[in-house]
């Protein structure tokens, strides 16, 4: 099993918690994020992890972590970003993709590694609780995730019309079973250039498009599916909503941390 994980972007809706450094570095409830996952990570048994930087690269702390860069961290999105590190995705073991900006809990990652498919989304189907401390319409920030036959997604990532089109929400933390390495390399590396992909150019896809691309093309991609067990840290708003929460006991309703 080899873990990339994302840290690249400049993190300007944490400002000015990301003045002077990357958005994986800000604490949440007295640890930085990304310790609180390299945490699970480690008790999950995933050791080989490569981290990938970009803005404040100098100001990652992390032990036992590869750490490579995105130069044109400023100029791209996630993807391009993850693609950094293509050196690290080997064929023939399981690869973890995880968002920098997010924290976890063992169970949710125990749910990620234990799903069977050639692509697995950790996916919350009792998103709207966490949502609902984060804002007032939920659906408006919401993406689609529509799944059929039980976990198979079928759509992610796009803008939903009503509750019905996000059965569950996409959370950062994705697995590629270690025999479609190679292809998922491959997809990427003949991709066209030139298109769009959902409105965006090739160097500024969001991954849900990328998966997307994947999932059109054939892939079978799974939900690993659980209730909270995790947040993302998006913004001030949040970050500010999380650390209420946590001093008042009451953060542990939506994930608890170790």
């Amino acid at each position: 099993m080899k873990a990339i994980i994302l840290a690249a972007g400049q993190g300007t809706r944490l400002r000015p918690y990301t003045n002077d450094r990357p958005k994986c570095m800000v604490p949440l409830a007295g640890k930085p994020m990304l310790h609180r996952q390299l945490e699970v990570l480690r008790r999950g048994g995933v050791e080989e992890i490569t981290l990938v930087g970009g803005y404040k690269a100098d100001k990652l702390e992390a032990s036992d972590v590869s750490v490579v860069t995105n130069p044109r961290y400023d100029r791209t999105n996630m993807v391009a970003t993850l693609f950094c590190a293509a050196e690290a995705m080997q064929p023939g073991e399981d690869l973890l993709i995880s968002y920098g900006d997010i924290v976890f809990e063992d169970r949710v990652l125990k749910a990620v590694l234990g799903c069977e498919g050639e692509i697995c989304l950790g996916a919350d189907r009792e998103w709207r609780r966490l949502w609902e401390t984060r804002m007032d319409d939920p659906l408006s920030d919401a993406e689609t995730f529509k799944m059929e036959g039980g976990n198979r997604v079928v759509e992610l990532g796009k803008e939903p019309q009503s509750y019905a089109d996000a059965e569950a929400q996409y959370m950062g933390l994705i697995r590629i079973r270690g025999d479609r390495v190679a292809d998922f390399k491959a997809a990427y590396e003949t991709m066209d250039r030139n298109a769009e992909y959902d409105g965006k150019d090739f160097d500024n896809m969001y991954m849900t498009s990328f998966i997307q691309h994947l999932i059109d093309a054939g892939w079978d991609a799974r939900a690993a599916l659980v209730e909270n067990g995790w947040v993302e840290v998006d913004s001030v708003e949040d970050l500010e909503t999380f650390e209420g929460l946590n001093d008042e006991g009451e953060l542990e309703r939506l994930c608890r941390l170790d």
